[in-house]
């Protein structure tokens, strides 16, 4: 058996496309998986269990890439066919079944709208696929202290909290939290270096960033206890390894991009949704919500008497 799986070039998308993606994998167990997918997502599917190929497309203009990737699909006989981009190439191709999501952005949680392709309430939770490799390069760089991990960068600077709020949360949650250590994660790249140049120099922080695959940072992040960022690919990674995961939202939307996983909250600066601005959210706020989630998730047998 044969399934196409086309996801999002967005790396905050295409983890929430892998619960069902995962969803099939379990249903189908004999069947090989094509997952295409943008460049920055690639590294996403790279230890799935059942994966034959990995498109990567990377787009041209005239919409060139959806032409190029239908040269390296239609001499295949599909059986399923699930397209999460809602592109016409779903029907151009030879399959048994195909299952399209209506393109485009719309009202509502973005994992519903994943979950609506296959009629699955809920919606399967995502997930992420590592290695022992993965494992030991975790095991490496964050040792066996107890770490809360930052994610203090995003992909636009209207969703970046102020740096300098990271910096005084961080003081905070040291006086709660004395034994615990900090680890930053960033994305690859001069920009998101320099967003996080300022939490990386509290003094003894880890520098979990830049330079990992995104198996070996999921792998880091599942080490944490804590992950605490803005609205962001790297939030959505850290809730679907099960880290408790507390999302910092102001000019993106919660009802959409809430980050998805048993152990997941988020909290909003105040003001419209979709229109109020990050620096509204007090380091204060955030530290109360933090210490809330432990008590709630269990992940510290006892908290300090203020």
């Amino acid at each position: 058996m044969r399934i196409l799986f086309i996801t999002a070039t967005r790396l905050g998308d295409a983890v929430i496309s892998t619960g069902l993606l995962n969803y099939l994998i379990q249903a189908h167990p004999d069947a090989g998986f094509t997952v295409v997918c943008g460049p920055v997502a690639a590294g996403l599917f790279q230890r799935m269990p059942q994966l034959d190929r990995v498109i990567v497309m990377a787009k041209r203009p005239y919409d060139l890439h959806w032409f190029d990737l239908w040269k390296q699909c239609v001499g295949t006989r599909w059986d399923l066919v699930v397209d999460l981009r809602g592109s016409a190439i779903s029907l151009l191709l030879r399959t048994r079944a195909r299952r399209i999501m209506r393109g485009g952005r719309r009202p509502g949680a973005r994992i519903a709208h994943v979950g609506d392709v296959l009629s699955l309430s809920p919606p399967p939770l995502p997930v992420v696929w590592t290695n022992e490799e993965d494992r030991r390069v975790a095991r490496t760089i964050l040792g066996d202290a107890d770490v809360i991990a930052f994610g203090p960068t995003a992909n636009w600077e209207g969703k970046v909290w102020p740096t300098a709020n990271f910096v005084a949360l961080w003081s905070r949650l040291q006086k709660i939290f004395p034994e615990k250590k900090l680890a930053v994660f960033y994305g690859p790249g001069e920009t998101e270096r320099a967003l996080a140049t300022p939490v990386l120099a509290i003094p003894g922080a880890i520098d979990a960033g830049g330079r990992f695959s995104l198996s070996e940072t999921a792998a880091m992040l599942k080490k944490c206890s804590f992950f605490v960022g803005n609205d962001s690919g790297l939030m959505h990674l850290a809730a679907a390894t099960g880290t408790p995961t507390l999302g910092l939202f102001g000019p993106s939307r919660s009802s959409e991009y809430a980050p998805s996983g048993d152990c997941a909250e988020w909290i909003a600066a105040p003001g419209p949704e979709g229109a109020a601005p990050m620096n509204g959210l007090t380091p204060d706020r955030v530290t109360d919500r933090i210490v809330g989630m432990y008590q709630r998730f269990g992940k510290t047998a006892q908290l300090p008497v203020s």
